[in-house]
C-alpha cells in the first residue's frame, strides 16, 4: 500500500500542522497541496493574543443533545492544541483558520466577569448552572497570568449561582479556595477530561495540556477537598484510544471521580483535513485504520451532524464502545449518582431571598 505523501516538517508543541481554508475570508494564506507543491507556511512562533470587548458573555445552548443550557467562554481559540477539538471551526468566524491559527491566535475577553455579573443582576435571570469551557478550555495556559476564569468563579460565588467546569489543565487547583466555597452549597461540579493514559500519545494529541498523571492527581486533590468531580473520556478515537476505556475508568475512580461520561470523535468542518493530515504524519501505520473506524461510527463519514447520534455514533463499533463504557462504569463507579445543582441559594446583593415558585 502507498501512503499519502505529506510534508516531513513537523511543528513541535502544536497539534494542527496546517491552516486549512477559511470559507468566511475573501483571501486566505493556506497550504492546499500537502505533497510539497506549495510553499510551506511559515513556522508559528510565540502565541499571539487579541483583546476583544464583547457585549455579552453568556451563550444559551438550544441544541437538543447539549446537556448544559448556558456556557461562558473567556477565551476563543485554545493553546492546548488538541487535534480533534470541535471548537476549531468557530475560529473561522473571527477571521482565522481552524488549524494552527486556533492554537496560536487566542482571543481574550477581559470584561467577562463584568458581563456575567450584569446578567445575574437582571431580574429576568433564572438561576441555573453556567458551564465554563463550552467551547475552549477556560484553564488554558494564559489563564495562569490573566485569571479571567477565576474572576468568573468569584462572580458565581458572590451570587451563589451554580457552575460547571470542563478542563484538561491542573491549573484549576489554583482556584480550589473558591471551588470549596461553592461545593459547600452544591454549586459546583468539575469534569476532568482524560483522552488517554499514554503520555507519548497525549503529547501528540494534546501537546500543551497537563500530563495524564497530573490530571489524575487533579481529580484526587479536588475529591479530597470535597469538590464533586467526574471524568470525561473523550473524544474516544476508535483504533487509537478506545482500548484504554477500562484503564481510564479504573484510574479515575481510584483517584476519586464520582461519575464518568464519554463522547465519540467526529471530524466536522475543517477537522477532516486537520486530523487526516495529523494522523498520517504522526501514525502513518495506523492512519487508514483509524480513519476507517471513525467513518464506521458515523455512517461512512468523518463528520456527523445528527442530533444525539453525533456525539455517540452508531453502528457495530460504536455500539461495542458504548457497551464497554457502561460495563466499566458499572464496575468501577457502581454508586454513581447524578449531581443535582442547588439553585435555591441564589441571591443578588442586598436581596434576602428569591421566590423560586416564580421559576417553577
Amino acid at each position: 500500500m502507498e501512503f499519502p505523501k505529506f510534508e516531513e516538517k513537523f511543528f513541535k508543541g502544536r497539534g494542527a500542522q496546517i491552516n486549512p481554508f477559511n470559507p468566511f475570508n475573501n483571501a486566505n494564506l493556506t497550504q492546499e497541496h500537502f505533497e510539497g507543491l506549495d510553499e510551506a507556511l511559515p513556522e508559528p512562533r510565540e502565541t499571539q493574543y487579541f483583546i476583544e470587548q464583547p457585549k455579552k458573555i453568556l451563550n444559551k445552548l438550544e441544541m437538543p443533545d447539549a446537556a448544559m443550557m448556558y456556557s461562558v467562554n473567556p477565551y476563543q481559540g485554545c493553546e492546548h492544541g488538541c487535534i480533534y477539538c470541535y471548537a476549531r471551526n468557530s475560529h473561522n468566524y473571527w477571521g482565522f483558520s481552524a488549524g494552527l491559527d486556533f492554537e496560536t491566535k487566542i482571543i481574550v475577553k477581559h470584561n467577562a466577569a463584568e458581563l456575567l455579573e450584569k446578567v445575574f443582576m437582571e431580574q429576568k435571570w433564572v438561576p441555573g448552572p453556567v458551564t465554563f469551557s463550552g467551547n475552549t478550555d477556560c484553564y488554558q495556559p494564559v489563564e495562569r497570568k490573566l485569571a479571567i476564569t477565576r474572576s468568573l468563579l468569584e462572580v458565581c460565588r458572590k451570587f451563589k449561582n451554580p457552575a460547571g467546569i470542563i478542563t484538561k489543565n491542573q491549573l484549576i487547583l489554583r482556584d480550589i479556595d473558591i471551588l470549596k466555597d461553592l461545593a459547600k452549597e452544591n454549586l459546583i461540579f468539575v469534569n476532568i477530561t482524560i483522552t488517554t493514559l499514554k503520555e507519548d500519545l497525549r503529547r501528540q494529541l494534546e501537546p500543551r495540556t497537563s500530563s495524564c498523571g497530573n490530571r489524575l492527581k487533579t481529580i484526587e486533590k479536588l475529591a479530597e477537598a470535597g469538590i464533586p468531580v467526574g471524568v470525561m473520556i473523550g473524544p474516544i478515537i476508535p483504533g487509537l484510544t478506545d482500548s484504554e476505556i477500562p484503564d481510564i475508568m479504573n484510574a479515575a475512580a481510584d483517584s476519586g471521580a464520582q461519575t464518568a461520561n464519554y463522547t465519540m470523535v467526529r471530524l466536522n468542518g475543517a477537522l477532516d483535513k486537520i486530523f487526516t493530515d495529523w494522523i498520517w504524519k504522526t501514525y502513518p501505520m495506523k492512519a487508514e485504520k483509524v480513519l476507517n473506524n471513525i467513518r464506521s461510527t458515523h455512517q461512512g463519514q468523518l463528520n456527523d451532524s445528527r442530533w444525539s447520534l453525533r456525539m455517540r455514533g452508531d453502528g457495530e463499533l460504536a455500539n461495542s464502545i458504548h457497551q464497554l463504557f457502561y460495563l466499566m462504569r458499572d464496575k468501577y463507579m457502581p454508586k454513581k449518582k447524578a449531581f443535582e445543582y442547588n439553585i435555591k441559594s441564589f441571591k443578588r446583593p442586598g436581596q434576602l431571598k428569591l421566590d423560586f415558585d416564580l421559576f417553577a
